[in-house]
């Protein structure tokens, strides 16, 4: 399924996660968990905010774009959120959807010691659906994205640590008895990659 330029693959409501690629100065393209902001009014862009001095934001400026993907499955989130994931091709193997886009940086600031800004993003290519599947629900999976988000949030000075540990702690439980194999093998990387249980 091909769509024309300017058209996201999917539809985009509140905050939808995806991966993003991003070609590094090294040639390789770096994988990146980034929330898509979707806009109140047909017509305006999405947007979607860096936090920290991030490959993602030196690459966005590097490059003014990348490629953003869509998949169902968690090991790609967890190894997007928090390993440094660089590969020779922007598309993931698992990717259900992906389209290239451009970024304009459109505001900045700090919040407690951490710099953030926020990226306006226009699909710049056709974006194509590789495979259709029916919608299924899974806590797990679930689970494992709410979980890289407090992850990747454990390190940053203005947000309680004992808070987010409480919720990894949660999303563990659920990961357990709800996740399947790929959701518990996410889990297991994320506690890994994080030590968040030694907090």
């Amino acid at each position: 399924m091909t769509h024309t330029p300017a058209d996201w693959p999917v539809d985009l409501r509140g905050v939808t996660e995806s991966v993003v690629a991003t070609l590094g100065p090294n040639d390789l393209w770096n994988m990146a968990a980034l929330g898509l902001h979707a806009p109140d009014e047909p017509g305006e862009p999405v947007e979607a905010t860096t936090w920290g001095n991030t490959r993602t934001r030196r690459n966005f400026h590097r490059q003014g774009g990348g490629v953003v993907q869509f998949t169902a499955d968690p090991r790609e989130f967890v190894e997007s959120a928090v390993t440094i994931r660089e590969e020779s091709e922007p598309v993931l193997p698992n990717a259900d959807a992906w389209v290239e886009i451009s970024t304009e940086s459109v505001d900045s600031g700090t919040e407690g010691d951490t710099e953030w800004e926020r990226w306006e993003l226009r699909p710049t290519e056709a974006g194509t659906v590789d495979r259709s599947r029916p919608l299924t629900i899974n806590r797990g999976f679930y689970a494992v994205v709410d979980a890289t988000v407090a992850a990747s949030r454990l390190d940053v000075p203005s947000f309680d640590t004992d808070v987010l540990v409480d919720r990894l702690r949660y999303f563990a439980e659920t990961v357990e008895k709800c996740g399947g194999p790929r959701e518990r093998e996410a889990f297991e990387t994320l506690s890994r990659e994080t030590g968040w249980r030694e907090y």
